[in-house]
This record gives structure tokens, C-alpha cells and sequence, in this order.
């Protein structure tokens, strides 16, 4: 076999994992999330400032936040189920250490903290778990498109073949359902009137860039002749085709129905797709192709899985946009976002439930066919792991809460209740408005240029590919190259956010 068909065959006919190692390795990030903080109130409680070098800025983030996670997915895969608590048994070693020697002055009974931290305002117009999550795929994502050329990246993580729920799988899905929540339907205030067909008109101009992204990567891979997993999308078919053609479809559903209605819309797609799966020969076209010997001949057959995804895509996007509009919501207060945490738990124990019975009455969770399962799956992960972010964000805010001016960067400022002219009681920690401390923070540098990092991603990807023998690679060489590989990225971000360029002329 060539070095081609090689790697090919190395990353194909794959069935995934289960659905708990998956929910286990999700809590992986908000508690990296949380280290993280912690590390950086506790910092302030000693030296009385925040982290000032770049450098050390930089280098926190990245140990931190971005090589726990590459570790996680390579060689501590078999231990995946014991990271979650060593991680959180290091956060709450960190809390007990700043709970501790916190100052003297504001040392309050427990009771008491707990009842100032509810009644804590929130800045109303950042919610900071939206950033993370979307940069959090992206960064998962980045890792994983490389790590799954190398034999340390276990092959039940990578994308499953026909059914299955490789941990691949679902960061296609979050992708989509990350784009979503920041999308024009869901940004556009409810008190601007806009023409009715604006967004999609917006949107249109706004997707031409994937459209020349997807025919860049369909040109440089035929030209190379690059390995590629053609069951994934097809022979000419991309995730960039597919990200531009689900936005702009949502975009024109939703001029015509209500946006807040999107989860009917979302549900509706969902069902039909899957019952036309189940009651026509489309699903046998899609797995086999026309006459059922797996030809590729016509567009239409040779790109069958990702046009027929489509319409999965499509539903995952629209669920987010409902996702979205719930979650702008005015949420002031501490209190209101503890209330949100109920909701949100509860939608995923509901949509879980959900893809059990599907599981059982209609189809098992396929990626390449993008049906109502897999719809499912996504959704429920990607609020679960929304969940948690939250969650990590409050429990950064009650930290902060004990430890007078501190601050974390991408974690939600604490402001003073609307309209109230009252005086904090004297044994009450104060609640007050941050300092604006300006911070280099590697979420925001993500953030900023998103699409710029996973463009560069894929290329650093194809060079590294060309260049090293990935599949007979050694762990340490492999763990070498992914580090070097995710820290150039981050640095390339890191040092546009400190020159604040945003690579985004659309």
C-alpha cells in the first residue's frame, strides 16, 4: 500500500466510543477553565496584581488550558476516566488554599458569602461561557485533526465509519451548533426592525469566504493527492461547503418563520429527514450509493454524504439559534443564571432520553448521515458541556467575590444592582465594578480570529502530514509535534490580539 492508502485506511472503518466516555472527557475543559482561574486569584492574593508578563500570560493559558486537553486525547486516553477528578481535586486544593488566606478584613461566615454571591449582578451584556464554548471547539477540534493521524490518538476517538460516536463526530456537530449561537438571527436586538430579508442578504456576503476556503482545500488536496476519508463528505464535498450551505439555508428559513419558534423548525427537519431515511431508499442510496455498489459516478453520488447531511446540519444549526435567543435573555443577577443552570440541566436529561428511544425505534447515531439521532447526540453534548462552562464561570465569581479586586480574564465582571442606591452592609463582601485590568488572554486572541485559527489548523495539518511519517510516529516524537503544532497556532493569535489585528475583511 502507498503512504496514501495507508493513512487513509488508518483513520476509516472506525465505530467510535460510548456516549460516557465522551460525557466524562467533556468536563475535561471547564475544569481546565477552572484551574486556570483559580491559579490566577490566587496569584493576585499573593503578589496583590494580576499576571503582567506576556509571556508567562501566554504560557499559563497554553499549559493550562490547551495541553491538559492534548495530553487527555493521546497518551492518558486510558486513564480518561480518572482526569476529571485528579483535575477537580487540583481546583479544590486550589479554592482551599485561597479560601484560607484570604485577607483578614473579609473573612465573612460561609452562610454569609453564599447569600451576597446570589444577589451578586453580572455584567448583562457579556456572557462569557458563549466565547468559551465556541473557542473551546475550535481548539479541540485543532488538536484532533492532526492527533488522529498518529497511532497515540486512540481510534474510537476519531470519526466512525457508518454508526458510531467518536469523539470526532461530535466536534463537527458543535462546530455548527458554536456558529450558530453568535449568528445575525441571534444577535439582532429584538427592538431593531430590519427588513425581512436582510440577514439573508447579510449572509450571503458573509459566506462567500468559506466558498473559497472549500474550493481552496477540494483544489490543494486533489493537486497533492492528499489522503481523505471519502465516505466523510464525498469526493468533492467539504465541512467548508457544508458550514456556508447550512447558514444560508437557516438564514432563509428563518426570514420566512418566526426565529423564535426555531426548535419547531429545527424538530420538524429532524423528524422528516429521518423518516424519509427510514421509509424510502434514500438511506440505502446514501450508505451504497445508486444501485447499491458504492459507485461515485455524477455529483450527486459522489458527494452523497454531505449533501443529504445537509439537512442534519441544518436542524443542529437552527436548535442552536433557539439556544441562543434563550440564552440573551436578560440575566442579571447570580441568581438568574442559577435558574438557567436548572433549565439547561434539564433540556439535556430530556434530549437524552430523546436519543435513547431514537436510538432503539429509528437509527443509532451516524455522523455520515447526519440523522435524528445524531442531532440528538450534538445538541445534548453541546448543552452539556455548555452546562458546565457556566457553571464554571459562577463558581469563578464566588472566588472572586472572596478575594477583594481580583480578576479573570473571559469570566463575567461583577457589577453594581441596577438602580440601587444602597450601601453595602459593613460585614458584606463588597460588590462592586472590576477594575478594567487589560489583559492578553489566549481566549479572547482565539476569539478574535476564529476562523483565521482553524484555517491555519488545516494547513499546519497538510505540511505536517507531508513532512513526517505520522502513522510509525513514537509517543514522545508525537506529543513534540502536537505541542509545537498548537503552540505556534496560539502564538500566531496571541500576537495579533496584542497588536489588536482582526483578520476579517467580510
Amino acid at each position: 500500500m502507498s503512504q496514501k492508502q495507508l493513512k487513509e485506511a488508518f483513520i476509516s472503518n472506525l465505530n467510535g466510543t460510548s456516549l460516557l466516555e465522551i460525557s466524562v472527557g467533556l468536563s475535561l475543559a471547564p475544569l481546565c477553565l477552572l484551574c486556570r482561574g483559580l491559579l490566577l486569584i490566587l496569584h493576585y492574593l499573593h503578589y496583590g496584581k494580576p499576571v503582567s508578563s506576556r509571556t508567562h500570560s501566554l504560557l499559563l493559558d497554553f499549559l493550562v488550558l490547551v495541553s491538559p486537553l492534548l495530553f487527555s486525547c493521546t497518551v492518558l486516553s486510558p486513564i480518561i476516566f480518572f482526569m476529571p477528578l485528579i483535575l477537580a481535586a487540583f481546583c479544590a486544593g486550589i479554592f482551599s488554599k485561597i479560601y484560607s488566606q484570604r485577607k483578614q478584613e473579609t473573612r465573612v461566615p460561609f452562610g454569609q458569602i453564599v447569600k451576597e454571591f446570589q444577589q451578586t449582578y453580572l455584567d448583562p451584556d457579556y456572557i462569557p461561557a458563549i466565547t468559551v464554548f465556541r473557542v473551546y471547539v475550535n481548539v479541540l477540534t485543532s488538536i484532533s485533526i492532526l492527533a488522529v493521524d498518529f497511532p497515540q490518538y486512540p481510534r474510537r476517538y476519531a470519526k466512525a465509519e457508518t454508526y458510531g460516536t467518536g469523539v470526532m463526530d461530535l466536534g463537527v456537530g458543535a462546530f455548527i451548533f458554536g456558529n450558530a449561537l453568535v449568528c445575525p438571527e441571534v444577535r439582532q436586538k429584538p427592538c431593531v426592525t430590519q427588513p425581512k430579508f436582510s440577514n439573508l442578504a447579510r449572509q450571503f456576503f458573509s459566506i462567500w469566504p468559506l466558498i473559497s476556503l472549500g474550493v481552496g482545500r477540494l483544489l490543494s488536496v486533489k493537486s497533492i493527492e492528499y489522503h481523505e476519508h471519502t465516505s466523510e463528505y464525498g469526493v468533492h464535498w467539504n465541512f467548508f461547503f457544508t458550514l456556508a450551505f447550512v447558514r444560508l439555508a437557516a438564514s432563509l428559513l428563518l426570514a420566512m418563520f418566526p426565529k423564535n419558534k426555531a426548535w419547531i423548525l429545527a424538530l420538524t427537519v429532524a423528524v422528516l429527514y429521518q423518516l424519509i431515511l427510514n421509509t424510502t431508499s434514500l438511506k440505502a442510496f446514501l450508505l451504497h450509493g445508486s444501485g447499491g455498489t458504492d459507485s461515485r459516478a455524477g455529483f450527486l453520488d459522489a458527494n452523497r454524504e454531505g449533501l443529504l447531511s445537509l439537512f442534519g446540519y441544518l436542524a443542529i444549526y437552527l436548535a442552536s439559534v433557539q439556544v441562543g435567543l434563550w440564552l440573551l435573555k436578560c440575566r442579571s443577577s447570580v441568581r438568574g443564571w442559577l435558574g438557567a443552570l436548572w433549565v439547561l440541566a434539564r433540556a439535556v436529561v430530556v434530549l437524552l432520553l430523546s436519543l435513547h428511544v431514537s436510538q432503539a425505534h429509528a437509527d443509532p447515531v451516524s455522523r455520515r448521515m447526519a440523522n435524528l439521532s445524531f442531532c440528538l447526540w450534538v445538541t445534548a453534548h453541546c448543552l452539556m458541556l455548555f452546562t458546565l462552562f457556566v457553571a464554571t464561570d459562577l463558581t469563578l465569581v464566588f472566588t472572586k467575590l472572596l478575594v477583594k479586586g481580583s480578576s479573570v480574564p473571559c469570566c463575567w465582571n461583577v457589577v453594581k444592582p441596577p438602580n440601587s442606591n444602597k450601601k453595602p452592609r459593613p460585614e458584606a463582601v463588597p460588590v462592586r465594578r472590576e477594575e478594567k485590568v487589560p489583559h492578553l488572554c489566549l481566549i479572547s486572541a482565539i476569539n478574535k480570529n476564529q476562523l483565521l485559527f482553524f484555517l491555519l489548523a488545516n494547513v499546519m495539518t497538510g505540511a505536517v502530514n507531508i513532512l513526517v511519517d505520522t502513522i510509525h510516529s513514537k509517543a514522545a516524537f508525537a506529543l513534540c509535534i502536537l505541542h509545537l503544532y498548537m503552540f505556534f497556532n496560539c502564538l500566531i493569535m496571541y500576537i495579533l490580539h496584542a497588536k489588536n489585528i482582526v483578520l476579517k475583511f467580510w
